[in-house]
């Protein structure tokens, strides 16, 4: 997967433009990145959200109930400030509200695990410049749009697909789901038009009427 997106990013990529590898906390991701793809100043980590937001959830149910106001307004503090970029006072103030009220057991395991996430991946998590930048900092937006171009498509009742049916078909429904259908429709009847009759326009050069052999 990561040579085929090096071989794209290579041909696509225009000069300093920037690199957005957004992902979640899988920790081969981010090292596969580094192995395969660039690592210039150009090139931005950043984990998903939603990835992050569990573990806050997770801290929450170690100090108040499932369910309850309580756990709602402690993860909604917290997330307000994990996304002005303060990760390291989170965890900060977590591990300290776990001393003071003395966590032992499954709770200070818990509450170590979540608190633990998000240290290691607070490099990924200055969502407050990534907001600025307008860079993405989920992937429901790239899910989204995988489950409409191919799933919706290629996964009705009674379809088999071999690669090369299904990449001609992706092609079509990527043209078709980007509003350029009829864009594409004259662009192959032209370039058809030219395959099929390359004399076409030395034809119309052609004095007429056409001198008869004698």
């Amino acid at each position: 997967m990561f040579a085929h997106l090096s071989d794209e990013i290579e041909q696509r990529r225009r000069r300093n433009q920037v690199l957005v590898h957004l992902c979640d906390g899988q920790k081969s991701l981010e090292t596969d990145r580094r192995a395969w793809l660039p690592s210039d100043s150009n090139t931005v980590d950043i984990l998903d959200l939603m990835h992050a937001l569990p573990r806050l959830w997770e801290a929450a149910h170690v100090f108040h109930a499932e369910g309850g106001a309580a756990a709602s307004a402690f993860v909604r503090d917290r997330l307000l400030q994990v996304l002005r970029g303060e990760v390291a006072s989170v965890v900060h103030g977590l591990r300290y509200l776990g001393t003071v009220r003395a966590l032992n057991g499954a709770k200070r395991l818990r509450l170590r695990k979540a608190c633990d996430f998000l240290k290691a991946n607070e490099h990924r998590m200055r969502y407050d410049e990534y907001l600025t930048a307008g860079y993405p900092i989920a992937t429901g937006v790239i899910e989204g749009a995988c489950r409409h171009v191919i799933k919706d498509r290629m996964e009705r009742a009674g379809m088999r697909w071999q690669v090369p049916g299904a990449q001609a078909m992706l092609h079509l429904r990527a043209v078709s789901a980007s509003g350029d259908w009829e864009s594409f429709q004259r662009f192959r009847i032209k370039s058809e038009n030219q395959r099929l009759y390359p004399n076409k326009r030395a034809f119309k050069n052609i004095d007429w009427p056409f001198p008869l052999a004698v």
